[in-house]
């Protein structure tokens, strides 16, 4: 029996009380024969070093709680920091960014965030699929990667991945709580406590600067220029995924205004990328661009024959226009921090970190097939987190290509490119390079 899953509801704060059992990414290590030279010194300044965490309060009367119990008690202080205010409120749009910048110098982060070398991905759809894949590549090259993507399924701490695992619960709450009591401690009426998502945004870059990764990877929240990720002003290089109709009440009603709001993430003279995009969302993200002196260029659908017979990690066709994008950043990323890749053309294989990054890359609910433990093989749960008209046909075109015989697949409506799985004889479904 097969069973569609749409998580998009679950895709929230609360944690289930029986969660999935979900698979965990393994870090590759990948050695620096494979292409990439390693030459120039660390990318992150000793400043970021002298970061120093406070330990986790102790509870009434001195005595330490229980693992459970702390971890229970950040989850509560970080709900008190969900506002009432509805998305619909005009005055949210925009409103209290300025007081991130009290924020970040609040919480030593100033100094900090320019020294961080950053991917800042928006879009409508497919944006958290091409961080996933691009802190994926950019890992199995040997960085040291940060990746903060939202929403989480289960649990907050899935938001941030260190080397493509979920923070540690003992770093997360003492990252949590060194923030958490500095803003508690300086915040006042005219600068008020964060709200959820600023705090988490504001609790990465504390993460990721402490860490000292070589790479951040920041999938933004909501829209764009308002976004508590765009504290960011020297970003090595943005990308553009997919664009439709979202959160229209605050981004506009219209595509161009939908798209005018996501281009709030490009940067003077910083190179971006997009997708393939609507006449009208185009117009507007070139012309955005062209105000800033960016270098704009559309990456189009990775060619599955550049993986070199394997396919991409995450499920659906769709997913080959995230990679594409994904391997358009990473490659700028790499040119732009001084490590350039050797042999990389658009006709012949993809360097192997990157085919090793595109096929080992792993992200909860989104495409994700889940066999029932307590009955496998009878019962298989398709999960994904389709949240717009089109991510639904995305999603039902994935579940019928998952589910269907194999004598059915060459008749799919939509025409694919087909390749060989290695080690299999099933055809999958792929979106070719333009």
């Amino acid at each position: 029996m097969s069973l569609l899953v749409n998580v998009a509801p679950w895709l929230k704060i609360a944690q289930p009380s029986n969660p999935i059992p979900m698979p965990i990414p393994i870090p590759i290590p990948i050695s620096s024969s494979l292409g990439l030279h390693f030459s120039t010194p660390p990318l992150i300044s000793p400043i970021l070093s002298s970061i120093q965490i406070k330990n986790i309060p102790m509870a009434e009367g001195g005595s330490m709680e229980s693992a459970a119990d702390r971890y229970q008690s950040t989850l509560d202080a970080l709900s008190s920091l969900i506002t009432k205010k509805s998305r619909a409120d005009k005055s949210n749009k925009g409103g209290g960014y300025d007081l991130l910048f009290d924020y970040l110098k609040i919480l030593e982060l100033d100094e900090a965030i320019p020294q961080l070398k950053i991917i800042h991905v928006a879009g409508t759809k497919g944006k958290g699929s091409t961080c996933t894949f691009a802190e994926s590549i950019l890992r199995n090259c040997g960085f040291r990667t940060g990746l903060f993507t939202s929403p989480h399924l289960i649990d907050v701490r899935e938001r941030f991945r260190l080397d493509g695992l979920e923070i540690s619960e003992e770093k997360f709450l003492e990252y949590f709580w060194w923030c958490y009591d500095r803003l508690k401690e300086k915040t006042n009426d005219d600068v008020p406590m964060p709200t959820y998502f600023r705090f988490l945004a504001l609790l990465a870059f504390k993460i990721f600067a402490a860490e000292q990764v070589d790479v951040a990877i920041l999938e933004v929240g909501l829209g764009g220029r308002f976004d508590a990720t765009n504290v960011v002003k020297n970003p090595i290089v943005c990308g553009i995924s997919s664009l439709g109709y979202d959160h229209m009440e605050i981004l506009g009603n219209t595509l161009g205004e939908i798209a005018g709001a996501k281009a709030g993430i490009f940067k003077h003279e910083i190179p971006a990328f997009t997708v393939p995009q609507a006449d009208e969302a185009m117009h507007v993200l070139e012309e955005k661009a062209s105000k800033l002196n960016v270098n704009l260029q559309v990456a189009h659908p990775l060619d599955a024959n550049l993986l070199n017979g394997l396919k991409l990690a995450l499920e659906g066709e769709h997913q080959y226009l995230n990679a594409g994008l994904a391997v358009a950043l990473c490659s700028t990323w790499l040119r732009r921090t001084g490590h350039p890749i050797i042999n990389f053309n658009q006709t012949g294989p993809l360097p192997e970190p990157f085919i090793m990054g595109l096929t080992t890359a792993s992200l909860q609910g989104r495409a994700q097939i889940v066999p029932d433990i307590e009955s496998p093989g009878n019962l298989v749960f398709y999960l994904d987190g389709a949240h717009s008209p089109e991510s639904m046909e995305a999603c039902a075109r994935w579940f019928s290509l998952c589910t269907r015989d194999d004598n059915h697949l060459s008749n799919l409506n939509y025409q694919p490119q087909q390749h060989m799985d290695e080690g299999s004889k099933k055809d999958t479904a792929q979106v070719s390079a333009s």
